[in-house]
């Protein structure tokens, strides 16, 4: 601010921004006897960049859009003002859309001239580049089929598109829960017991996750309001499924959460529950959630599998699991709609498997 001599409502190119940080990586530029490093010197435009952009003052070239930019956002208003889906099942959706007509404009074929081998194509070459998975590429076509079903029905595309897209089969829950070991997740927690402001912060996220087994945007969504400490209450929102779910909260909880409220949030940005430490201060959004537990986990070298949010929501399953909960329980507690998004976790029933394997099968075989 003080080196770019900046007003209310400037406008600021990243030229600018870059011409600025030689004069301040300079000895005494930056109130120091020495020249900055490089990597002080582009964390210091990164810094800049995302404050100026936050403020609405950075000078952005427009992003090229492929040529059906407005129809996609036309749908993900759609999606939001006639289905209610949450904020974060929109961008996904879109995402996806955008990344096939971005592949679809390489080969200059219009939407109203589409046709299932055009479809195919794209596909198969999203599989040919060998960075997708089987379910992966399957989640990708599914999520393609509810804008062409909309895009029919406007008259923007042949009809039968939505019906010709054949994802690859799929079975679900073929594969094991993607949860850690009960003695990894107490070792991540571990990590928190430090004085630092960050670890305050981040051992009351890391509580949610294990505890209550929490969704990324449903901690990201907590606010103050939702804490009742007279009642021993917390109200969590799930923007999955628009409902709100009631836990008592429990002691370790709730003075881990007190911890960071006393000592740690930052004040006069708002009812949100967790922020950022450094500027800009904002509420925290999934990514940001998902980085905290991936970098923990990376410092204690756990660098392979599953080592997100989610995989702190499949720990805490299966933990209720090995302490002999049943289906039902575990599925309300979780929040699960369909009794067969918890049947999983009996594939990893460790102790039901030990009966199995302990039996005597002599004279049988």
């Amino acid at each position: 601010m003080r080196l770019l001599k900046l007003k209310e409502g400037s406008k600021v190119r990243l030229s600018q921004i870059e011409a600025v940080t030689v004069i301040w990586s300079q000895p005494k530029g930056r109130r120091c006897d020495r020249s900055a490093s490089t990597k002080a010197k582009a964390r210091f435009v990164t810094h800049a960049v995302r404050w100026m952009r936050f403020l609405g003052w950075l000078d952005e070239p427009e992003r090229e859009h492929h040529p059906h930019h407005a129809k996609v956002a036309i749908f993900g208003k759609w999606l939001r003002q006639e289905r209610g889906l949450s904020t974060a099942t929109i961008e996904d959706y879109c995402r996806a859309t955008d990344r096939f007509f971005c592949r679809l404009a390489e080969k200059d074929v219009p939407l109203s001239a589409l046709r299932m081998t055009d479809m195919d194509d794209v596909i198969a070459a999203e599989h040919k580049r060998g960075a997708w998975n089987r379910r992966t590429i399957h989640d990708y076509a599914q999520r393609l089929r509810p804008f062409f079903r909309f895009a029919e029905a406007r008259g923007w595309c042949v009809r039968g598109m939505a019906s010709g897209i054949m994802p690859p089969r799929f079975m679900r829950d073929e594969g094991l829960p993607k949860g850690l070991k009960r003695t990894d997740v107490q070792r991540l927690l571990a990590t928190t017991e430090g004085d630092r402001p960050a670890d305050k912060r981040d051992r009351a996220i890391l509580m949610l996750f294990i505890v209550y087994g929490l969704r990324a945007g449903e901690v990201g969504g907590l606010r103050l309001d939702d804490l009742s400490w007279e009642n021993e209450i917390l109200r969590v929102r799930c923007p999955k499924s628009g409902r709100t779910h009631t836990y008592p909260l429990s002691r370790a909880v709730g003075d881990a959460i007190l911890c960071y409220i006393r000592e740690v949030r930052p004040s006069r940005f708002g009812r949100a529950l967790f922020f950022t430490m450094r500027a800009p201060i904002r509420p925290l959004e999934r990514r940001t959630l998902g980085k905290i537990v991936k970098d923990r986990l990376a410092s204690l070298g756990i660098i392979t599998g599953k080592r997100g949010t989610h995989a702190l929501r499949h720990a805490a399953a299966q933990h209720l699991l090995d302490q002999g909960m049943s289906m039902k329980v575990i599925g309300d507690f979780l929040g699960h709609r369909d009794p067969s998004s918890t049947a999983v976790y009996a594939k990893v029933n460790l102790a039901a498997l030990r009966e199995v394997a302990a039996l005597d099968l002599e004279g049988l075989v």
